[in-house]
């Protein structure tokens, strides 16, 4: 399988940057375990002060890869690589900045309410379509998306699937700088680079501070997994991906 997923050391940026421009990034179990390992790896080198999660120009991710998720679920419900990337990402203790250029959905979005900064281009479109799929949101979207927008702003992103354009996405919370077209990897970099300048034991406190305690995110994110996998098999969901797949192959 070629690189989908490109980890580089900038100083003291771990860049991880997905690669697959040909499927709008969309993301396969593989993807998942390199992104989990890009994180996992970092925790305890001190030469890594900030992660940087990236798509490149033009787009972010499209989410999963629906034909790696339905042939990798086959046995198990539960969206694994997800979880495990989750997971890692809830028990991560370097800042992570993100750079999203063009669409963002799915889990492409979950995880910005991870994330402690997030630089998006004009062209940066945010999407959770669960709600089309007969699924249920994943990732404690369900709990950090209304702490984060409020409530009725969630209800339409989460639950209706309303897409979120970068200017409402800044206004709501989650995106911390719009950027030019083009321009949200440079702009992320600067930021990692400044973070990277702080005290860094410092920062680590006050960053654990801020944040909700990872066991209480673990919890949601097992919660909303087992809720995942029994939607997954429900008549709606299973109508709403033959659908999918029955357009795909027309």
């Amino acid at each position: 399988m070629p690189d989908h997923v490109i980890v580089t050391d900038e100083e003291a940026i771990r860049i991880i940057k997905l690669r697959r421009p040909e499927k709008k990034n969309a993301l396969t179990q593989g993807m998942y375990d390199a992104m989990r390992d890009a994180i996992d790896t970092a925790q305890n080198n001190p030469a890594i002060r900030c992660l940087m999660i990236t798509g490149g120009p033009g787009v972010f991710t499209a989410g999963n890869d629906l034909e790696d998720f339905r042939s990798t679920t086959a046995g198990d419900p539960r969206p694994v690589g997800a979880v495990k990337f989750m997971y890692s990402l809830v028990q991560n203790t370097k800042p992570v900045v993100a750079a999203v250029d063009g669409i963002a959905i799915g889990i492409g979005v979950t995880m910005m309410f991870h994330c402690d900064y997030v630089v998006a281009s004009t062209t940066a479109l945010f999407s959770t379509p669960f709600i089309h799929l007969g699924l249920v949101p994943e990732g404690a979207s369900s709990l950090l998306a209304p702490a984060t927008m409020g409530y009725q702003r969630a209800f339409a992103m989460l639950l209706m699937g309303r897409p979120v354009s970068a200017e409402e996405a800044h206004q709501a919370g989650f995106v911390n700088m719009v950027a030019p077209p083009g321009h949200a990897e440079v702009e992320a970099l600067k930021v990692a680079r400044d973070i990277c300048m702080l005290p860094a034991e410092a920062l680590a406190v006050s960053r654990k501070l801020l944040r909700p305690p990872p066991e209480q995110l673990l919890r949601r994110i097992d919660q909303e997994s087992h809720l995942f996998g029994e939607r997954l098999s429900s008549p709606e969901a299973i109508a709403a991906f033959n659908a999918f797949f029955a357009r795909k192959s027309a």
